[in-house]
């Protein structure tokens, strides 16, 4: 699995013009699934999401994550899960990207499904897209802060 992960004011995803997800404060979350990724290999992303250190102590160090921040009540923080099968895409030949690498539907869904669970399990306050639709996302990148984890 892959996933960007970017630290927000705010996020939003429409489909068609209905919104079906909204965040304020938080982490937006673009995760992709290849194949070979399992219920484990979701776990870990999750948790890797969850621990990582990108917002604010008060000292104005980033030093705290989103599980940090679950303690603190003047200090709310959500993330929205989006599925984006492009983060796999492969542009090494022509100009045309490649998405051989992104996990068929039937495989990605469950993952993503079990990925935002895990977070759920956690604690966190977690929004999400639609599997497979055509989405609007709209976002406030906080910083500009933009993780792309690699493992």
């Amino acid at each position: 699995m892959r996933a960007l992960i970017q630290r927000v004011s705010r996020a939003e995803v429409r489909v068609a013009s209905d919104v079906v997800g909204a965040i304020g404060p938080g982490l937006a979350v673009l995760v992709g699934v290849t194949t070979g990724d399992s219920p484990d290999t979701a776990e870990f992303l999750a948790a890797k999401t969850a621990n990582l250190r990108v917002f604010d102590d008060t000292s104005g160090v980033m030093n705290q994550s989103a599980l940090d921040l679950l303690h603190e009540p003047d200090s709310p923080v959500a993330i929205m899960v989006i599925s984006q099968f492009t983060l796999y895409a492969d542009c090494r030949k022509g100009r045309r990207p490649s998405y051989i690498r992104s996990a068929p539907p039937g495989v990605a869904m469950p993952l993503v499904d079990h990925f935002i669970e895990h977070l759920r399990s956690l604690g966190i306050d977690v929004q999400s897209g639609v599997f497979g639709a055509e989405m609007a996302v709209e976002l406030v990148n906080d910083g500009p802060v933009t993780i792309l984890p690699g493992f």
